[in-house]
């Protein structure tokens, strides 16, 4: 009867343990989702150039009804990622994507490091190839690739260019 007793209260120790520890993968905040909204439920996305559709009623900024597509950059929204913020900004030129420029990735340590030098640069190629956010993700880099997409996505609408 004792052996059974130590045994039991072995495992549920052993148990109890093995569910509290805190891995890496769980993030600052225990969020198990890849990616999540903005802190403020905001888009967060900016566009900075000229613009072919005038400015809107205020004066101060692109008009959401012309076409835009002037030359310029526009910046997406943070994608906040089980890893870490992802944030991209687009230069445009000519309604084209002419560079994309990352502003954010995952670097809590040194895997998010290698993981997005290698990625990132591969992003960077298929999204200007296909000059939209419909690229392929990246093989070991999935949640940095989902999150690289939101960004790219909201930059691009943001340019209005989508």
């Amino acid at each position: 009867m004792r052996r059974i007793t130590g045994w039991l209260l072995s495992t549920v120790a052993a148990l109890v343990l093995l569910f509290s520890y805190k891995t890496s993968t769980m993030g600052a905040g225990g969020a198990s989702s890849a990616i999540t909204s903005g802190a403020d439920g905001s888009a967060g996305s900016t566009w900075n150039g000229t613009d072919g559709g005038g400015t809107d009623s205020a004066g101060t900024g692109p008009s959401s009804t012309g076409s835009s597509g002037g030359d310029g950059t526009a910046t997406g929204s943070v994608a906040q990622t089980r890893w870490g913020p992802v944030q991209v900004r687009i230069t445009v030129s000519g309604r084209k994507i002419t560079d994309i420029a990352v502003l954010q990735v995952p670097d809590g340590n040194h895997r998010d490091q290698e993981i997005n030098d290698y990625a990132v640069p591969i992003l960077r190629q298929e999204a200007l190839a296909a000059q939209s956010a419909r690229i392929d993700t990246v093989s070991g880099a999935t949640v940095t690739s989902d999150g690289y997409r939101e960004s790219l996505q909201s930059a691009i609408d943001a340019a209005h260019l989508g």
